[in-house]
């Protein structure tokens, strides 16, 4: 069984222009790879027919599947129906059940067709028109010289729908398609090449047809096991395996093996243990608070959160000690062990976490530069504290550390 790869081609000055951001390569793909298919190319061309043309030239000699959205409305900077009649050297000619489908679309909505509208009913005399029964732009199926173009139209609700209804049914009558299973690994609390080094004998010992993909972010990184061949039972049990071998070398880090992210398994943590939380944050502002108010259901254990980001709010509201912070400063492991156990106490909850740190860009020493956060856990058994040395940028300091927070929790819950 072989491989069929495909290209995705988005059309359109808006996309490069930064104007618009392109969501429909990213649905696509995912689309495609549960189809079996596998993207090998993304590509965004603007409203200009050369680029247009070389685009078209270049990925049907690459791939077996072309897959264009945009640049399908009636206005003369709509190139790519144009673009593709050219190049299959076709005319455009008025497709009748093109014609009736935009008629009944404006007659549906109590508008006139005007005779802008009716070029939409113009297609290349090669290709297959695919309905759309959300807008007025047809898609086109194109198949010659064993390579299949798509062309549907930008505005995603309508792509979504010609795609669900029209082009995965066709691509698997077209093709015959391997199984492409993909297992997820969750991890927090350890960076990219660290991980990497840990686990590097048991990647280099993974089967030929499973392939591993290291996907970082801010303080986790997730581990995507792609497993390729013909029965989705036989792949998906040899990853299960792969994975309880993955376990016992990362299983401290591992947060999740499905599609939970971290708020939502440290918040199952706490509903299943009854548990309630309280939350006191300095430099993160709110933000940990609102990644842990996200979840549905938070209410369960989430009782609420303070924002002591002056030193007369620390101790006025909060409870921290004047001494401690004349002596030690705000941001000290002795002040945040002081407000994760103030606002646990202050909110009458089982656990309570705190925040401080220097987010920056302004308001670091040369003992504490810009980036140092501590972190603190206090439940009733104990304080767990911790020192975190991040970046120089403010916004990435206040989401890392938040992460940071729940991963704390979620190694420190009783």
């Amino acid at each position: 069984m072989s491989e069929v790869k495909a290209e995705i081609l988005t059309i359109g000055d808006e996309i490069l222009f930064g104007q618009i951001v392109d969501t429909n390569s990213q649905w696509i793909s995912t689309e495609l790879a549960a189809a079996g298919v596998r993207v090998v190319r993304k590509t965004s061309i603007g409203d200009k027919r050369e680029e247009i043309l070389q685009a078209l030239t270049e990925a049907t000699s690459r791939v077996q599947l072309v897959l264009v959205t945009g640049g399908l409305g009636p206005t003369s900077d709509d190139l790519t129906k144009p673009c593709l009649a050219e190049f299959y050297g076709a005319s455009l000619e008025l497709s009748q059940d093109a014609l009736n489908d935009v008629t009944e679309f404006f007659k549906s909505r109590g508008r006139e067709l005007t005779e802008l509208n009716k070029k939409q009913a113009e297609l290349p005399s090669n290709c297959k028109r695919l309905p759309n029964k959300n807008g007025t732009a047809p898609g086109m199926w194109f198949d010659e010289n064993g390579v299949v173009v798509v062309s549907m139209p930008g505005v995603p609700h309508e792509m979504k729908a010609m795609v669900t209804n029209e082009v995965l049914p066709r691509i698997r009558e077209r093709f015959v398609l391997p199984v492409i299973h993909h297992s997820i690994v969750r991890t927090a609390g350890i960076g990219e090449s660290f991980l990497a080094d840990l686990i590097a004998p048991w990647e280099k010992a993974l089967p030929k047809h499973i392939k591993l993909a290291y996907l970082p972010s801010l303080g986790m990184v997730k581990l995507r096991l792609t497993a390729v061949g013909a029965d989705e039972v036989v792949l998906k049990k040899e990853a299960d395996e792969e994975i309880k071998k993955l376990l016992p070398l990362i299983g401290e880090y591992v947060y999740s093996l499905d599609n939970q992210n971290l708020e939502e398994v440290v918040g199952h943590m706490l509903k299943e243990r009854n548990l309630t939380l309280s939350i006191a944050e300095s430099c993160t502002g709110g933000y940990l608070s609102h990644l842990v108010t996200s979840v549905p259901g938070s209410s369960d254990y989430f009782l609420g959160s303070m924002i002591p980001y002056a030193y007369e709010i620390k101790m006025r509201q909060l409870g921290v000690k004047p001494a401690t912070l004349e002596k030690y400063g705000a941001v000290s492991e002795e002040t945040i062990s002081e407000m994760a156990a103030m606002v646990r106490s202050r909110f009458s909850t089982d656990v309570g976490v705190a925040t401080s740190g220097i987010a920056g860009p302004g308001g670091a020493t040369a003992e504490k530069p810009v980036g140092t956060v501590w972190i603190a856990y206090s439940d009733k058994h104990r304080t767990v504290t911790k020192k975190l040395q991040l970046s120089k940028n403010r916004i990435l300091n206040i989401q890392m550390a938040s992460v940071a927070v729940l991963n704390l929790i979620r190694k420190n819950l009783p």
